[in-house]
C-alpha cells in the first residue's frame, strides 16, 4: 500500500469519527445540557454567588427623570374649559439602591432584605434648577381634603370651603419643583393637624422618600428551584393584599424587577411586584435588541395590563369598591395611599382612553418616549437595560359645597411623571460580553466537530480525485511508453541485401524470369550481427 493510500484511508476513518461523533453530540446536546445545569445551579441569591454581590450592591447607575405638566390656564380650566398644560424637564436624579439588612432565612432557600433608596441631584442631566423653577399644578392637599369630606353633610361642606377661602387656598398652586417633590410645609394641612395630631404637615411627591424604604422583603435564593430565583415570597410580612376586590388581583408575583430566572424564552410572560403600583404587573415579549454589543430580549407590558374589565374581565379585581371602574389605561391606587384620589397611568395616557387624552390640551403620547420595558439577556435573565415610566394623576370633578368647583368637567389631571432608567456599565458589558463568548463556544462546540469532519471529507474526496487522476496519469504513461517502444521498434526494422556486391544485370537465361526485387528478407539490423 502506497504512502498516498495510507493518507486516503486514514483522512477518511478520522472523518467519520469526527462527523459521527459530531452530529451525536448535536443530536443529544450534552454541551447545551451542561451549561443550562451550571447556569441552574450558580444563579442563586447565596452569599458565595457572584450574582449576590451584584443584586446586592447593583452596579448600573440608576436615574430618575421627573417631568412635571404646568397648567397655563387654570382660569379657563376653573370656567369649564379645557386644561392646557405644558411639559417641563427633567429633573434628574441619580438613584442609590443597596440592599441593607440582609439576613438568610430557611437553610439559604430565602432571604430578608431591605431597599432604601437615596436621589442625589445631577444638574448636567437636568432641564433646570429644581429650587428656582416654578410650576403650576393642582393643589393636591386642597382636593384630598375635598374628597375626605364627601362623605360628609353639605353644611359642614360649605363651612370647610368659606374657611379654606378665607385662607387665599385655591384649587392650583405654583411651587418650586423641589418643594413639590421633595416637600413643603401646607399651611393648609398644618390647620388640619392641629385638629388631627397624626396628620402630617407637610406635602411632596417624593416627601419622605428619600432614604427610606418600600417595605420588608423575603426573596427566594433560587437554591431549591432556579426558576423562583429572585421571586418575592412577602412583602411587609404579605403573601397577598388585601386592597383589591379579587384573589387574583391581591397576589404578589415575580420579582422586584432587579433579577429574573435564567434561560428565558420569548413565549413567557415575566411578573413584577411594584410596591408603588400597589399591584403586580406582567411583561411579554416585544423583540429582539442589542445593547453595547450583547443581545436582549425586549419585554413591556402588553396592552392587556390597564385594559377595562369590558375588555380584559382579569382586570375586574381592580375595581374598588367592585364595579366601580375606570377606562383602559388608569388605575386608581387611592386604595392603598390615603388622601387624594391619585390615579395612575403611563405618561401621557400611552395605551389609555382617548378621551383621557382628551380631556386636556398638551399630551402626545408615544412609544419611544412613554413604553415601560426591561431588555433582558435571556441566558442569565440579568437587565442590561431598564426603562420604567409611570404618570401620576388626580381625579378633580365638582363637590358640592365648594364653589370653585362647580364648573370644572370631571378629569383625571396629569401631575408629573418618572421615567426611572438604567443601563449595563460598560466594564459589567464587556465581562458579560466574554462570558457569552465563552459559553457559546463551549455550547457550539459539537458544530465545530461536524465542521472539521465536513472539511475532512472535503480533503478525503480531493485526495481521491487526485488520487484516481494520477493513476490515470501512469496508465496513459505506460500506454505512450509501449507506443513509443513500438514505434521505436519499426524505425529500426531494415532491408538486408543478400549480397554486398552492387546490384548486377543477372544473367540468368532470357526466358527465366527475373526475382520479384532485389532482396529477399527482411531482418532487424541487430541479426546481421549473428
Amino acid at each position: 500500500m502506497t504512502r498516498r493510500s495510507c493518507a486516503i484511508y486514514a483522512t477518511g476513518i478520522v472523518c467519520a469519527h469526527l462527523l459521527i461523533v459530531g452530529i451525536a453530540l448535536v443530536v443529544a446536546q450534552v454541551f447545551q445540557t451542561m451549561i443550562h445545569s451550571r447556569l441552574k445551579k450558580e444563579i442563586t441569591l447565596t452569599e458565595k454567588s457572584q450574582m449576590f454581590e451584584s443584586w446586592k450592591n447593583p452596579p448600573p447607575p440608576v436615574y430618575m427623570e421627573y417631568y412635571f405638566f404646568n397648567v397655563t390656564n387654570p382660569e379657563v380650566f376653573l370656567a369649564g374649559g379645557k386644561a392646557s398644560l405644558k411639559q417641563i424637564g427633567p429633573y434628574t436624579y441619580r438613584e442609590f439602591r443597596p440592599r441593607e439588612n440582609i439576613t438568610f432565612l430557611e437553610n439559604g432557600t430565602k432571604l430578608f432584605a431591605l431597599n432604601p433608596k437615596t436621589f442625589v441631584f445631577v444638574a448636567d442631566k437636568s432641564a433646570g434648577n429644581p429650587e428656582v423653577d416654578l410650576i403650576r399644578t393642582v393643589n393636591i392637599p386642597f382636593v384630598a381634603i375635598m374628597n375626605e369630606l364627601n362623605s360628609y353633610s353639605f353644611f359642614l361642606r360649605t363651612m370647610v370651603s368659606m374657611y379654606l377661602n378665607s385662607m387665599g387656598v385655591e384649587v392650583f398652586m405654583t411651587r418650586t419643583v423641589h418643594e413639590v417633590l421633595w416637600g413643603f410645609k401646607d399651611p393648609l394641612l398644618t390647620k388640619v393637624k392641629s385638629l388631627k395630631p397624626e396628620v402630617d404637615d407637610y406635602f411632596g411627591l417624593m416627601w419622605k422618600k428619600n432614604g427610606t424604604h418600600e417595605g420588608e422583603f423575603v426573596f427566594h435564593t433560587g437554591e431549591q428551584n432556579y426558576m423562583d430565583y429572585g421571586k418575592i415570597d412577602t412583602w411587609n410580612g404579605l403573601r397577598e393584599m388585601t386592597w383589591w376586590s379579587s384573589n387574583s388581583s391581591n397576589m404578589i408575583n415575580g420579582t422586584d424587577g432587579a433579577v429574573f430566572h435564567p434561560l428565558i424564552n420569548r413565549n413567557e410572560l415575566l411578573y413584577i411586584f411594584a410596591a408603588d403600583l400597589c399591584r403586580s404587573i406582567h411583561l411579554a415579549y416585544v423583540k429582539d435588541v442589542e445593547v453595547k454589543g450583547i443581545q436582549a430580549y425586549r419585554f413591556a407590558p402588553p396592552n392587556d395590563v390597564l385594559m377595562n374589565p369590558k375588555e380584559n374581565p382579569a382586570n375586574a379585581g381592580f375595581c374598588v369598591p367592585a364595579g366601580d371602574c375606570l377606562g383602559t389605561g388608569v388605575l386608581k391606587v387611592s386604595v392603598c395611599r390615603e388622601g387624594a384620589p391619585i390615579v395612575v397611568s403611563f405618561p401621557h395616557f400611552y395605551q389609555a382612553d382617548p378621551k383621557y387624552i382628551n380631556a386636556v390640551e398638551g399630551l402626545n403620547p408615544n412609544k419611544e418616549e412613554h413604553e415601560t420595558y426591561l431588555d433582558l439577556q435571556p441566558t442569565s435573565g440579568i437587565p442590561i437595560r431598564a426603562c420604567k415610566r409611570a404618570q401620576l394623576n388626580i381625579i378633580l370633578k365638582r363637590v358640592t359645597g365648594f364653589p370653585k368647583t362647580k364648573l370644572i368637567h370631571e378629569t383625571i389631571f396629569p401631575i408629573m411623571f418618572v421615567n426611572e432608567t438604567a443601563t449595563i456599565d460598560d466594564d459589567s458589558a464587556s465581562q458579560m460580553r466574554t462570558l457569552l463568548l465563552i459559553m457559546t463556544l463551549v455550547s457550539n462546540f459539537p458544530l465545530l466537530i461536524v465542521g472539521m469532519g465536513i472539511i475532512l471529507l472535503l480533503v478525503l474526496v480531493v485526495l481521491f480525485c487526485r488520487n484516481r487522476q494520477k493513476k490515470n496519469e501512469v496508465k496513459r504513461i505506460d500506454f505512450t511508453e509501449a507506443f513509443h517502444s513500438f514505434a521505436t521498434v519499426k524505425d529500426d526494422t531494415a532491408y538486408t541485401q543478400v549480397s554486398d556486391k552492387p546490384d548486377e544485370p543477372s544473367e540468368m537465361p532470357a526466358n527465366q524470369p527475373m526475382k520479384n526485387g532485389s532482396y529477399i528478407a527482411m531482418s532487424p539490423v541487430e541479426a546481421q550481427k549473428c
